[in-house]
């Protein structure tokens, strides 16, 4: 009998188990982990694992996880709760069981019924959570908890062993006994798996065991370091340990990755193709006459005023039907229903372009605000979005259609430097999609400020944004209403400005333009300054004066760097001066420089009763090696250092008359 595949990822409560059961199963703690206060290889953890078993056994069809945890501090008091998510209807679970463990040997048992949460539903699919609170737990307690889950006799799992948590785990053990079936598995689209192959992430000296007798692959491992905690790190499955099973038809990974492409290929130009209702519709968008890349621009525009589902809401199903809407099953159903998600609007783009005799083709990347593509991983699903290449002038130009207000030529930055595959004329490849100029990502800080002898300042700031910042309000914008805008627009101000300013949000211009700068107009108020006799000292960086640079305070570096995009911020501050104050000093030039990395440029100059303050501040890179780290920190500590200069005024003395 062939069975389908089925990735085992979820759990559901139907039984807890007996006091004295939970006695027999649990393992004693030992006296040394009873009185434990801290670990030396975690200084400072809230928490460490003693212990982590996750046991998959498709033979029998089950399940377990257990799980051990000392709690150090009130923080680790949280892992108490147990969250589970899983597919309601499909898994069971024969047993749960847990209990709590003081640090005098008192032990309290779970007796409490599980909470089961409804997450989400869809026609054919739901997700529940089950919630569960381990009782009484104190600072030096050890939680311990088991779980125990059985899916359908039709159904096998593709494990995934996800190694690393947020703290150190001391010992962990792995298994996984496979389907036995002689005729392989079958997939959700009817092909026939019949190979087992898995990738691992893991230290040099760590390898996945097999046992040919037992059939069985297991991995043991002590002392797993807790998942990295740096700023600015890359998604972390491009970091983490893990080991991930798969059920497939091909002899290795690259055999895999063709056969995959030439799957997606299929499909993805049946969805593109351009039917006689779509060569209708174009000729109504573009002229034979247009230039091709008047053409490109203009289905671009009209793709644009579509129904982005992902930015507004999908319709239910009752909505649907009262619409007389159907299935979207190609780019054709997302034209005449004049409403699609982020992806059918991106493939329907590429249907028009190639309606209008363009050269266009469809590309799925993986989302890199969530992952790094991993050719090791041998599954598209780990694609998560559509883009389009159009060929203008002999030269391929990359578009995001599927992005609300994002103009034509660029990408959202988590579609930068992103990974998948692209169509061309003969067959799928493999792409890596270019990286965003830091010139075509510019905040511009334009601030005109008003001060008086008592250091009350009162003026106005404006935010002119290009590239990923003007991207970012505009779609925030479509999806939320203006109070809640205006909140969030505060809020990412708070460190733009000096102790003593209050700066209010008050609207946009530009915002419907997304080819357009937008322009973010903000009041600003308050106190500003210090006054010590004679002099009175003013922030020089206004901006800077308050801000937190990043890669300052960190010596060292673990993980790669990931600021998601290359980028450049100009200040222009105009301080016009009280009556009766002179400029006594201003802020010197200062022009650090990291090269073919980063450069920081600031100056300035009196203009009567005006002081004009520029600064720029560029770096043109996006992911950096942890190697290159100590070159970062270095310049950033000279930005640092530069931006703490001071704008001193005096007062000039009063010419007495005759």
């Amino acid at each position: 009998m062939r069975k389908s595949v089925f990735t085992r990822k979820a759990l559901l409560l139907l039984a807890i188990a007996s006091p004295s059961l939970l006695l027999a199963q649990f393992q004693q703690p030992t006296e040394e982990e009873l009185k434990m206060t801290a670990d030396p290889k975690a200084p400072g953890a809230a928490a460490v694992y003693l212990y982590q078993e996750q046991i998959t056994d498709d033979a029998n069809h089950f399940l377990s996880y257990y799980d051990r945890i000392k709690v150090l501090t009130e923080k680790g008091k949280e892992l108490a709760t147990i969250r589970i998510p899983y597919n309601h209807g499909v898994d069971s679970v024969t047993d749960i069981q847990g209990r709590t463990i003081h640090a005098d040997g008192t032990i309290i048992p779970l007796s409490a019924k599980p909470a089961d949460l409804m997450d989400y539903k869809a026609k054919n699919f739901q997700v529940n959570t089950v919630v569960f609170t381990l009782p009484g737990v104190e600072v030096g307690s050890i939680l311990e908890y088991r779980l125990k889950v059985r899916s359908p006799d039709d159904r096998v799992s593709q494990p995934t062993w996800d190694i690393q948590s947020p703290y150190l785990v001391r010992k962990a053990h792995y298994s996984f006994h496979p389907h036995t079936g002689g005729n392989g598995v079958i997939n959700g689209e009817g092909q026939v798996l019949d190979r087992l192959l898995y990738s691992a992430r893991l230290a040099p000296d760590s390898k996945v065991d097999y046992s040919g007798t037992k059939d069985l692959y297991s991995l043991d491992l002590t002392g797993v370091p807790p998942l990295p905690e740096e700023d600015w790190m890359p998604p972390l499955n491009a970091l983490r340990w893990r080991v991930e099973f798969y059920y497939t038809n091909a002899t290795s990974g690259a055999t895999f990755w063709q056969d995959a492409g030439k799957h997606w290929g299929k499909q993805t130009q049946t969805f593109t193709n351009p039917s006689s209702a779509l060569v209708k519709a174009v000729s109504d968008i573009v002229t034979p006459a247009d230039p091709d890349r008047q053409k490109a621009i203009k289905i671009y525009a009209a793709v644009q005023k579509l129904d982005n589902t992902d930015f507004s809401r999908t319709k239910s199903e009752v909505e649907r039907k009262k619409e007389k809407l159907k299935e979207i099953h190609n780019a054709e159903d997302v034209w005449k229903q004049q409403s699609g998600s982020a992806d059918d609007i991106a493939q329907l783009y590429v249907a028009l372009a190639r309606a209008a005799g363009l050269k266009a083709w469809p590309v799925q990347v993986v989302n890199r605000n969530r992952a790094i593509f991993d050719a090791n991983f041998l599954s598209a699903r780990q694609l998560d979005d559509y883009l389009a290449v159009i060929a203008i002038d002999g030269k391929d130009v990359y578009l995001d259609p599927g992005q609300k207000m994002c103009p034509f030529g660029a990408l959202h930055w988590k579609h930068q430097l992103a990974s998948g595959l692209r169509l061309n004329d003969k067959e799928t490849v493999p792409l890596t999609t270019p990286a965003g100029s830091y010139k075509a990502a510019l905040v511009q800080r334009v601030a005109d400020l008003t001060i008086d002898a008592q250091g009350s300042v009162k003026g106005t700031v404006r935010f002119i944004m290009s590239g990923p910042q003007a991207l970012h309000w505009r779609q925030l914008t479509v999806q939320n209403d203006q109070d809640e805008v205006k909140k969030q627009f505060n809020e990412s101000m708070q460190d733009d400005y000096p102790d003593g300013v209050q700066a209010d949000f008050d609207h946009f211009l530009g915002l419907d333009e997304y080819e357009a700068n937008l322009i973010g107009v903000v009041k600003v108020s308050g106190n500003i300054g210090t006054a010590t006799g004679k002099h009175f000292f003013l922030p020089g960086l206004f901006f800077e004066s308050h801000a937190r640079h990043p890669f300052v305070a960190q010596d060292k570096r673990f993980t790669p760097v990931d600021v998601h995009y290359a980028r450049m911020e100009q200040d222009e501050v105009t301080y016009h001066l009280p009556p009766g104050f002179a400029v006594e000093s201003a802020p010197q030039p200062s022009n650090p420089n990291w090269p073919d990395h980063a450069m920081l440029k600031i100056s300035s100059h009196v203009d009567g009763d005006s002081v004009v303050v520029l600064r720029t501040l560029a770096y043109n890179f996006t992911l950096l090696d942890s190697r290159d780290y100590p070159d970062l920190h270095d310049f950033y500590q000279k930005v640092a250092t530069a931006d703490q200069q001071q704008l001193v005024l005096t007062r000039t003395p009063i010419a007495k008359g005759n």
